[in-house]
């Protein structure tokens, strides 16, 4: 089975190349999800020495102050036995360091590249890699050390700035904090002690390590504290025995500082009896232990998170849709495709499958019916107004049987009106049609992804609507001029006959058109045109949907396709031009995806293999 923690570097080297990591976010990520070892503890503590040590080579800056200026991702891993050693930074992929003096010069000269030659600090991390023989498997994070005061080049902020870094860091719930401090200074002062009790009262996380031992005053030592009686945590304290500033100016080669370091436990009265848990190697060992323990329990929260990330991830890609085609037969079928996906859903509202398609119901049932029942035919029906037609009507001499054409010449008047609610209607179906367009343009997920594409398809759309509404007027105004050109003959000679139609010449043409006449006339038209009415109220839906609504089912977007197989090249690819920052997106998800389910499959495989 592969190492834990060579599998959790290796997901946690992904995480960063890809910029998932969560150092400076509050949303929970895969880095934050996976432990690792912070290290803590005031400047001038011994920090560096014991990584250092812990590594088994010089390759971290020194000097005065604040020499870490930002976090330092540090990866051991172990390779097989006569192996040459090597480090790796993120930031030079490919490039391998077997010089470590060259490594820590890297370091100073990447700090400077973020907070340029000051002292400034930042929190974008430092990832470096260390491949040897000599080293366990292990990730720990070194962090600026704590300061009281700022001091000249400073912010005032920086006392602060660099404890809510710390604070970022160990504050989350899978960092185990190394917490370094040394002997020779009280441990009640101690910063590393101060920070960790904030963010880990109970100690559950705390690994205590007591530096500078060998520098503690005559007649003192630190066996109460590393036997945890001074102030206890759950994990025993360990101490360690750094290089002196003699022994790094001479180069002393780690190997024998190690060597040193286990001779002066073991032959040191106070520290004798602890000597089996104490020192570099002993440390490095149960960090490494340790850490892999903790990974092992936090499996199952690890695939949870994953396999919920993995089902984001998958929701958003669909949401953002597919890449686009590099070729114009690709680039033609995706927009093909992507209209034929809006025309179903504007179906979709017309058939009742989506909500929309009812208001055109509406306006045949309620708004047209409406209309025509408020046509007011006072004017045309209006005593003097039939007086006048019926006189006209019968020319220089008066109508032997009936006024058929003052009749005639009423009721077409009358019926001109009705054009208007019939316009009225066929405008209200084209304004519904229309605005379903932007519904189904709205709700068509792949035109989001192509603010061109969704312009040209609403408006093509539109186009069409607008064509289908002028052959829709035109076909429903014909059902009324129809009515107006052929009267229904069957309606009159059914009316009661008049009993004087064959005329008394005893009587004035002008005493047969008595007002009564007259009112008997405009009843007889009203009732007619009533009945015409009744008719168009039919007729005019049927026209309408004919030529409207079931043709906007059909061919919506004919002529658009006419005109797509006539575009070059290039005004398809204008059609698809996508908004970088979505390409942009789509690019990091897929990577992030591509991530994740390898994470997945891997730590699945060491889940089985337990």
């Amino acid at each position: 089975m592969e190492n834990l923690i060579s599998l959790v570097n290796k997901i946690q080297r992904a995480c960063t190349a890809l910029g998932d990591h969560g150092e400076a976010s509050a949303l929970p990520t895969l880095w934050d999800s996976l432990p690792a070892i912070a290290v803590v503890g005031g400047q001038s503590s011994g920090k560096s020495s014991v990584l250092e040590s812990v590594v088994g080579k010089d390759f971290l800056p020194r000097g005065s102050g604040i020499v870490t200026r930002r976090p330092l991702v540090l990866q051991l891993h172990k390779i097989a036995e006569g192996s040459r050693e090597y480090a790796e930074f993120l930031h030079l992929p490919r490039k391998r360091f077997t010089d470590f003096a060259a490594v820590r010069k890297e370091i100073q000269d990447e700090t400077d590249r973020e907070t340029g030659r000051t002292k400034q600090i930042s929190s974008v991390p430092i990832h470096l890699s260390i491949y040897s023989p000599n080293v366990v498997n292990l990730t720990l994070i070194d962090l600026p050390g704590l300061t009281k005061v700022a001091v000249e080049g400073q912010p005032d902020s920086i006392v602060q700035d660099i404890e809510n870094m710390v604070r970022s860091y160990i504050e989350k719930p899978n960092c185990i904090i190394l917490a370094i401090s040394p002997a020779n200074q009280d441990l009640a002062t101690s910063d590393a002690i101060k920070i960790s009790r904030d963010v880990d009262p109970t100690g559950e996380r705390t690994i205590g390590v007591l530096t500078k031992i060998d520098l503690m005053d005559r007649g003192t030592d630190a066996v109460d504290i590393l036997e945890g009686k001074s102030y206890r945590l759950k994990f025993p304290w360990v101490g360690v025995v750094n290089r002196s500033q003699a022994d790094i100016n001479k180069n002393v080669d780690m190997i024998a500082a190690r060597r040193r370091e286990r001779d002066y436990f073991s032959s040191t009265p106070e520290y004798k009896h602890l000597a089996h848990r104490m020192g570099s190697e002993h440390l490095a060992k149960m960090l490494s232990k340790h850490l892999e323990m903790v990974i092992k329990s936090k499996i199952p929260g690890i695939q949870s998170l994953i396999s919920k990330t993995i089902s984001e991830l998958e929701s958003e890609l669909a949401r953002l849709g597919k890449p686009i085609a590099a070729d114009a037969g690709g680039k033609l079928y995706s927009i093909m495709e992507i209209c034929r996906a809006f025309d179903q859903i504007y179906k979709e509202h017309l058939d009742g499958v989506r909500p929309g398609g009812d208001k055109i119901y509406n306006v045949f049932d309620n708004q047209l019916p409406a209309a025509l029942k408020r046509l007011q035919f006072d004017k045309q029906l209006a005593m003097e107004n039939i007086r006048k037609l019926i006189t006209e009507a019968d020319g220089y001499q008066p109508h032997l049987i009936a006024p058929e054409q003052g009749y005639r010449r009423l009721i077409e008047s009358t019926l001109v009106t009705i054009r208007g609610p019939a316009e009225a209607a066929v405008d209200a179906v084209h304004a519904l049609l229309k605005d379903l367009v932007h519904k189904a343009v709205s709700e068509t997920l792949e035109l989001r992804q192509y603010p061109g594409l969704r312009v040209e398809v609403g408006n093509a759309a539109c186009d069409s609507l607008e064509r289908m509404r002028d052959e829709s007027k035109k076909a429903t105004l014909k059902l009324v001029d129809m009515e107006c050109s052929y009267l229904t003959v069957d309606f009159f000679r059914k009316l009661p006959q008049d009993v004087e139609k064959g005329g008394n010449p005893s009587h004035s043409i002008f005493d047969r058109y008595n007002d009564s006449y007259l009112r008997r006339i405009g009843t007889t038209v009203l009732s007619y045109v009533n009945m015409v009415c009744s008719s168009l109220r039919n007729s005019i839906p049927k026209s309408i949907v004919y030529c409207q609504v079931r043709e906007a089912k059909r061919s919506l977007l004919d002529h658009f396709f006419t005109e797509l197989g006539k575009m070059e090249t290039k005004r398809l690819s204008s059609l698809l031009n996508e908004d970088p920052a979505v390409m942009e997106r789509r690019t990091a998800l897929a990577k992030r995806l591509e991530l994740y389910r390898s994470a997945q499959a891997e730590i699945d495989s060491v889940a089985w293999a337990k």
